[in-house]
């Protein structure tokens, strides 16, 4: 039976290598690509809709362009001009805007960067192959780049045809359209891979510019964070999960994302918000982030007036799911039933604590989780918006698309937050839908509930169950993706008790800093101990209190520190990029971007502090990587066809 679905196989391979002449081909092709250097990865976790800082670190690509720029041009051209052709490649159009003004000369420059271009695009392609390098290239100038890119080492007849290639891209005025495509093809090889550990979503003001990013990046996976699972679920229909959003959009200022970005209709909800708190300042809701360049004074109260009455909908909803799922373990969330509501005090465990905001219009001390006849209109028609929004069922379709709850590639294990832990280094087994799971199955299972979530996304009440988990995924204590006992929202907003805001981390966050829990993180998802590295996110690293990415002995990497603005007082730091190329991985600290503008007119990069350089003993080349096991298995595969045209099992074709 073997032998029939081989001979099976084969045949149908034969259809595309009709030949020996094209087997063979193909085999020394890909034979050439197994010793090609592997391409080079990057790693960026907790976007947070930072789109000015994300968009930059991928024009630059993590610092490798003006390293190259740095390598080839050193000691040939000044430091401003090294940084000039640097901004140029980042923003061709706009730095082309800004030089065309201040150059006398402009056909002598357009001939000197030209070269200068071309000289950089050669170094960044030269460990791909020229078929990869053409594909990247933009149509129309793809033969053009062709032919300048091969022109190394030619002698005196090819030297005259490539500087009358240049004299004719100048004197037909396309210069402007040839620099920006080959700046695009520069930064498109300079990242092989682009790896998202978590978090698009939240605080910072541009995420759909993010996903609308990484929807046009060439090759990318995503592996999923808490707050992007709350979008999941919200653009499934889940309630809870939407008021979260909403919620969070108003805590940071970004109700702009919702209208203007997505098409949600939040009228509805600012008015009855006006209405409800109109004699109430809201002032424990002010937005965290807040732009006085953006709104006049009055309407940070109204924003605010919308942070609360979302706030409550979603403490009402939130006690809902919990009390119809004991198996949640969130008992201890149910706090709108331990308010006394006539003397101001919430009860939380055994202690009482006194409220800092008492107005609570809308809630039945008697039914406090019920809600209003208002309420319920509110968050229904909140619903329909999230679910008939064309724009973020595109963005969510394109991150299922590419999306896992955690990732092996290349020795390294990939995920946002946690493998669930016991403070013993167990795997904690997690009642999921009836199932108790643990480790890398719990993981999996994971990954199967929400893709069923959003595929029957119309059919609410017959998956309530799947739909209600998308929400303990973003907030549960033994969610992998949030990692921690609790969300003290309601602490956080009504209580001046510092110590009541405190959320303890899971276990997995004290213990993976030892090499031997790290091992047994690896070998459960079936990784080599000795070569491998688990890389996540979530929990920002606090670098200026003594905290470091670097755990047990160089097996784990975190790379948060602090992407969102709304991070960086804590982590002292705007993030880390970590990339992996053929010669080891580099992690970098990155310091604060300022903007575009400033990018553009003062040529001003971010800066990258190297931390870590762990340099691999021999350069790797594809056939380590996981791509190179495939295309091995082609081979191999391509040489049992070899083999059966050779011996007349199957008939060639001409």
């Amino acid at each position: 039976m073997e032998e029939v679905k081989l001979n099976r196989y084969l045949k149908q391979l034969s259809k595309q290598y009709k030949n020996i002449s094209q087997v063979t081909e193909e085999i020394i092709n890909l034979q050439a690509i197994l010793n090609l250097p592997k391409g080079t990865e990057l790693f960026l976790s907790d976007i947070h809709g930072e789109y000015g800082s994300f968009s930059h670190i991928l024009n630059n690509g993590s610092g490798i362009i003006k390293n190259k720029i740095e390598d080839i041009f050193n000691n040939q051209i000044t430091e401003r001009e090294r940084s000039i052709l640097a901004t140029l490649i980042y923003y061709p159009e706009e730095k082309l805007a800004l030089i065309k003004k201040e150059i006398d000369n402009l056909d002598e420059w357009y001939s000197i960067t030209l070269y200068r271009l071309i000289e950089v695009a050669r170094v960044v392609s030269s460990k791909y192959t020229r078929s990869k390098v053409r594909k990247a290239m933009i149509k129309g100038f793809d033969y053009i780049i062709d032919e300048l890119l091969n022109l190394q080492g030619a002698g005196p007849d090819k030297e005259r045809y490539y500087k009358q290639i240049i004299n004719s891209i100048i004197e037909l005025d396309r210069a402007d359209e040839f620099i920006v495509a080959i700046s695009k093809l520069i930064k498109r090889m300079a990242i092989d891979h682009l790896h998202i550990i978590g978090d698009i979503f939240d605080r910072g003001s541009n995420a759909k510019l993010v996903v609308d990013t990484l929807m046009e990046f060439h090759s990318l996976d995503i592996q999923l964070g808490n707050h992007d699972i709350l979008w999941m679920g919200a653009a499934c229909g889940n309630k809870s999960c939407i008021a979260n959003v909403v919620r969070i959009c108003s805590r940071y200022d970004n109700i702009d994302t919702l209208e203007e970005g997505y098409g949600i209709n939040i009228r509805p909800l600012t008015t009855f918000a006006l209405e409800t708190y109109k004699n109430d300042d809201c002032k424990k809701f002010t937005p965290k982030v807040y732009d006085y360049n953006k709104y006049i004074g009055s309407d940070e109260v109204s924003i605010s007036k919308v942070h609360k009455a979302i706030s409550i909908i979603q403490f009402k909803l939130e006690g809902q799911l919990i009390m119809e799922h004991p198996e949640y373990e969130m008992d201890d969330r149910l706090l709108l039933d331990k308010v006394d509501y006539k003397n101001g005090t919430v009860r939380i465990g055994r202690e009482t604590y006194k409220l800092n905001d008492t107005n609570f219009p809308t809630i039945d001390p008697d039914n406090p989780y019920a809600l209003t006849k208002e309420e319920e209109e509110i968050i229904n028609r909140l619903q329909e918006s999230f679910k008939n929004s064309e724009t973020l069922n595109k963005h969510i379709s394109f991150i299922y698309s590419k999306s896992s709850i955690y990732k092996c590639f290349n020795s390294n294990l990939l995920f946002h937050g946690c493998v669930p832990l016991e403070e013993n280094g167990e795997f904690s087994e997690v009642n999921i839908l009836g199932k108790k799971l643990s480790g890398k199955n719990y993981l999996d299972y994971i990954d199967k509930v929400i893709r069923k979530a959003y595929i029957e996304k119309d059919e609410l009440d017959a998956n309530k169950e799947i739909n209600d988990y998308m929400w303990y995924l973003w907030c549960g204590p033994k969610s992998p993706l949030f990692g921690k006992d609790k969300a003290a929202t309601f602490e956080r907003y009504f209580l001046d008790e510092k110590e009541t805001h405190k959320e303890k981390k899971n276990p997995y966050y004290r213990l993976s800093g030892q090499e031997e829990i790290c091992d047994k993180l690896l070998k459960e998802f079936g990784l080599d101990c000795k070569n491998s590295h688990i890389i996540n996110g979530h929990i920002p690293v606090k670098e200026k209190d003594g905290e470091s990415p670097i755990r047990a002995n160089g097996k784990l990497l975190v790379i948060d520190g602090g992407f969102a603005k709304s991070y960086r007082a804590q982590t002292g730091r705007a993030g880390y990029t970590l990339t992996y190329n053929s010669y080891g991985l580099l992690l970098s600290a990155n310091e604060p971007f300022d903007s575009k503008d400033v990018a553009i007119r003062e040529e001003k990069d971010i800066k990258y502090d190297i931390m870590v350089n762990a340099k691999e003993t021999e350069r790797k080349n594809v056939a380590s990587t996981d791509i190179g096991k495939e295309i091995q298995e082609e081979i191999n595969d391509l040489k049992l066809l070899l083999n059966a045209y050779k011996e007349g099992k199957i008939k060639e074709n001409f």
